[in-house]
């Protein structure tokens, strides 16, 4: 029994993540937040130095990276940082105005005191991260802000068809919200979201979901046709 303890008591935990998970999340969130640019080149020696990994492990993560979309394999010039492709945005705004507006409005017609102080406390987070200048945390707030307004009123199927783009969703967004004022508007906006669940108001909440959507989309078409002009 002590040799069973003494044993357990040393035993080496695995990680919960491996190698190529962590160094995974280290480059999409560098992708994400700006640290690697839309046209960077992204070479494998620099990488392996920089996150202290194999070659065989950053071309692995660079392929699923290829596979979310945030990078682009380019003749002559080797994996580079995908460039956002504004037509492709469009059509991700409107898978987003319609499924979110669906799951507000489900929302204000289950009325469930605890979906809109759910999303009143990851509200509080994005505040405070913009408050902080955290770009990391407004993205997580925001994303556990969706998913709670999807959860609540067990719309499963649609929250998987949300997350299967919240990468690309995210990439965009790491680029709306360090617009002018967006730190106000875009909290604000929200705000209606939950005050018109909170109501138990659907139409409201509708509406305040897809204006939302439709005020990002408007700030993300000018970023990215600038973009497009300056090349």
């Amino acid at each position: 029994m002590g040799a069973a303890l003494q044993d357990s008591a040393i035993r080496v935990e695995r990680p919960s993540k491996t190698l190529r998970e962590l160094a995974l999340d280290k480059v999409r969130d560098a992708i994400v937040n700006g640290y690697f640019r839309p046209g960077d080149r992204l070479v494998e020696r620099d990488l392996c130095a920089q996150l202290g990994v194999s070659r065989t492990i950053v071309r692995e993560v660079l392929r699923h990276l290829e596979s979310e979309g945030l990078v682009a394999n380019q003749p002559n010039r080797g994996p580079i940082v995908a460039m956002l492709d504004l037509e492709e945005a469009k059509q991700i705004y409107e898978i987003r105005g319609a499924l979110e507006g669906m799951a507000a409005r489900l929302c204000a017609e289950r009325g469930d005191k605890a979906i809109a102080q759910a999303l009143d406390e990851s509200l509080d987070g994005i505040r405070r991260s913009y408050a902080e200048k955290d770009t990391a945390g407004v993205l997580a707030h925001t994303s556990a802000f969706y998913q709670t307004l999807f959860s609540m009123v067990d719309r499963h199927v649609a929250w998987g068809v949300v997350n299967l783009l919240t990468v690309r969703i995210n990439h965009l967004r790491s680029m709306t919200i360090k617009t002018p004022n967006r730190d106000s508007d875009g909290p604000a906006q929200m705000k209606k979201i939950v005050d018109a669940i909170r109501a138990g108001d659907g139409q409201a909440a509708y509406q305040a979901a897809t204006e939302h959507v439709a005020s990002a989309c408007a700030i993300a078409e000018k970023l990215l046709s600038a973009q497009a002009a300056s090349k």
